[in-house]
């Protein structure tokens, strides 16, 4: 469903102007996530050589003001349709991956630049309370 600029507001408000994921303030650009994913419907295009979206969505009672979270860029690209499980998955994994590929952190990480803890993967929205007012 298109988003009104009231809906929109909504949404930005639902965490007082904070990513739903990580937290961060929410920057002009940022993203009306889908917490549960709608997921679009695909159809192969014999020209393309591939799946092309129909534009059709597979749940679309999920498309629902109730189901966006507000969300900076780089956690909804990252989530991109993902369930909220299969993102905590990703995103734990991230630590795995540095110290595996990334010359820079684990050197960063001898040198004491950065410490690991280890700790359930917590999102914002799962530990927000909002004020009484």
């Amino acid at each position: 469903m298109p988003l009104s600029r009231k809906d929109r507001e909504i949404i930005f408000n639902k965490y007082e102007g904070r990513c739903a994921y990580c937290g961060c303030e929410l920057a002009k650009g940022w993203h009306a996530d889908h917490l549960k994913p709608v997921r679009r419907k695909l159809k192969y295009c014999r020209e393309k050589g591939r799946h092309i979206s129909t534009g059709e969505l597979r749940y679309p009672k999920r498309d629902c003001i109730e189901n966006y979270n507000p969300a900076c860029a780089s956690c909804n690209i990252n989530k991109h349709s993902m369930n909220i499980e299969d993102f905590r998955n990703l995103v734990f994994g991230f630590l795995k991956s540095l110290n595996r590929d990334s010359t820079q952190y684990k050197i960063a990480k001898r040198y004491g630049f950065i410490v690991e803890v280890e700790k359930p993967l917590l999102f914002y929205f799962e530990t927000f309370k909002r004020e009484a007012g």
